[in-house]
């Protein structure tokens, strides 16, 4: 991969993330289309998905601070209950428990929490099977197709609700995160299917883009941890890492820029357009394999 290559890959990266239009089914198609291989490439995915996580982190710093704080005093509640239970079983006395989820961001925070769970089992449990699909002339394509009737399908439902984070239920945040983990397939969105997820559930407009959004941090940070190994490579080179890490980089200042204008559109445009561009993404991925 050329600096060249890696920063069209980060341009691509930094605007198609926060679009529901697969930004990975995109990388992979345009990889396939330039001969790149794939011997370190999902680490250079992950990396360009890192420096977009950035640009959440900027849009939403007020929320993630409050996120952060509240999961600490969760924790430290937990581990305060642990104590008054064995405390109790030594005495005999009958201390009460701290309540642990209560206010609108831990409920957030319990959320997130409970939609990661079945996002990393998925993520590690197909994550070979992925990198075989990358590489797959046909599959990106096709998936990227999948992605437009769903999204078609749930404009046309007009579905939506008016829920927030206190009327969210567990269920509703496995089933999100379920949705999450099936994306890691190229092709297949994960801002399209967790928001159309989010609607399904009942979720506010607003607050299911916002949830789509925040929810890919834990996502990606999980991928992280699981592709660092490939830094230590043999096929990894100094300036193949440098490449890599500037992708990153470009990727991070693309979606800084496009984040706000993207959130703002997803809040109110409807959903069939992506699913026409998604069409036509899909068929030239597809047709460009027989030309």
């Amino acid at each position: 991969m050329s600096v060249l290559q890696a920063i069209l890959l980060g341009i691509v990266q930094g605007i198609t993330e926060f679009l529901p239009v697969s930004s990975f089914g995109h990388l992979a198609a345009i990889e396939n289309a330039m001969g790149i291989t794939r011997n370190t490439a999902v680490l250079f995915e992950v990396l360009l998905h890192i420096g977009t996580m950035v640009a959440v982190f900027f849009a939403f710093h007020e929320d993630l601070r409050r996120i952060g704080e509240e999961l600490l005093g969760m924790i430290m509640d937990i581990i305060g209950n642990v104590n008054i239970y064995f405390h109790n079983r030594k005495t005999g006395e009958n201390l009460h428990y701290a309540r642990v989820v209560h206010g609108t961001y831990r409920k957030f925070t319990a959320i997130m929490a409970v939609s990661f769970i079945p996002t990393a089992l998925l993520g590690y449990i197909c994550r070979r099977l992925v990198t075989k699909a990358a590489i797959s002339p046909l599959l990106p394509g096709a998936c990227i197709l999948v992605t437009g009737v769903f999204l078609l399908v749930t404009d046309l439902s007009n579905i939506g609700g008016i829920k927030t984070p206190k009327d969210v239920t567990y269920d509703n945040a496995m089933w999100i995160g379920i949705c999450q983990g099936i994306s890691v397939f190229p092709g297949i969105s994960r801002c399209g299917m967790t928001i159309c997820a989010g609607l399904l559930c009942g979720f506010s407009r607003k607050f299911a883009v916002k949830y789509s959004y925040l929810i890919s941090i834990p996502a990606v940070l999980g991928s992280l941890f699981l592709e660092l190994g490939q830094f230590t490579t043999p096929k990894m080179s100094v300036s193949l890492g440098f490449t890599y890490v500037f992708g990153m980089i470009v990727a991070g200042v693309v979606g800084y820029f496009m984040i706000r204008n993207l959130l703002r559109i997803l809040q109110h445009a409807k959903l069939r357009y992506f699913a026409f561009y998604c069409f036509v993404a899909g068929a030239i991925a597809l047709i460009s394999n027989f030309a």
